[in-house]
């Protein structure tokens, strides 16, 4: 995937003529494309696909940038960072996340620039999620095609594994174990786990079926991952005072605030009000809940020591 988001975009630009070329069409198409403070909607069916929407403005800017947020709260990329194995291959594991982050977005926006400049108007693409298939299929050999388009079943892959599997041992081991039946066998575990991620995979196929929009999908679940988790998981990193119930309801708060949101009608990314009010339910509560016994508080001050002195 990584080779995929890097080549494509190069050969692309190539393609369209350069750099110079690739900004004429854009500009052609709408001026407003390359103005970062302007907005613009893409409606294929109106028979004007890039069409002014106006300034951006400041509710827009604040949601845009609310995404980093949602990183905070993921499980499939916190699961990677907890097996790191040793606090020496931090700096190294964050100076590869942030690199890789970096090239394969910049790599995606300029395949965006490169669909709207290949199918501009009078040859619009109907479903704007399909834009890296359609180029790779045109631009490429269908030898090479075939490999850049199993590096996008390998992204979904490489998602959706690990959601299964965080999912998976939620359900089997918080859940079902902790609260159904505490002297479960191994193996009975096992096939409950088996049967969960049949569940959950079930599930997301009805959803992708119905739905059908995969950005949506996933702005909805960042959203809800974030500000459900997220506050939790940094508050439980810099303040040794919360507490079990201040965690618990601040999950609670930023998982009903995401639910809630959009029937409020307002524009906002709902993981901005999600993520606020789940700090502030996680401070009220653990301020007046009783403070965390000292054994946790030597655990907090020795974990932070030892980050700070590796």
């Amino acid at each position: 995937m990584f080779i995929a988001l890097i080549v494509t975009p190069v050969l692309t630009v190539h393609y369209v003529g350069g750099i110079g070329a690739l900004f004429d069409a854009i500009r052609y198409a709408n001026p407003d494309l390359l103005d970062i403070s302007a907005g613009v909607a893409y409606d294929a069916a109106g028979g004007a696909p890039w069409e002014s929407a106006g300034p951006i403005g400041a509710v827009g800017i604040i949601s845009a940038l609310a995404w980093g947020l949602g990183y905070f709260g993921q499980p499939h990329i916190l699961a990677r960072f907890m097996a790191i194995r040793s606090l020496k291959d931090v700096k190294t594991s964050r100076l590869i996340s942030v690199v890789w982050v970096v090239l394969v977005l910049y790599g995606a926006f300029i395949v965006g620039f490169v669909g709207i400049a290949v199918f501009g108007p009078g040859n619009t693409l109907v479903d704007t999620e399909h834009v890296f298939l359609e180029l790779i299929q045109l631009i490429f050999n269908p030898w090479v095609a075939g490999i850049l388009l199993a590096a996008v079943m390998a992204a979904i892959m490489s998602t959706i594994d690990s959601q299964l599997l965080v999912s998976s041992s939620a359900l089997t081991e918080d859940f079902y174990h902790t609260f159904f039946k505490r002297n479960a066998s191994e193996k009975e575990l096992v096939w409950v786990g088996r049967l969960s991620v049949l569940v959950i995979a079930s599930i997301a196929l009805y959803l992708a079926w119905e739905e059908g929009h995969v950005l949506e999908l996933v702005e909805y679940a960042w959203a809800g991952f974030g500000a459900t988790f997220g506050p939790c998981v940094l508050f439980s990193l810099f303040w040794p005072r919360m507490t079990k119930n201040g965690a618990l309801l601040g999950m609670l708060a930023g998982g009903l605030t995401v639910i809630i949101w959009p029937y409020t009608g307002l524009e906002l990314y709902e993981i901005v009000p999600g993520f606020l009010l789940s700090s502030a339910a996680i401070v009220m509560v653990s301020l007046l809940d009783k403070e965390p016994g000292q054994d946790i508080q030597e655990d907090f001050a020795r974990a932070d020591s030892t980050v700070k002195n590796s």
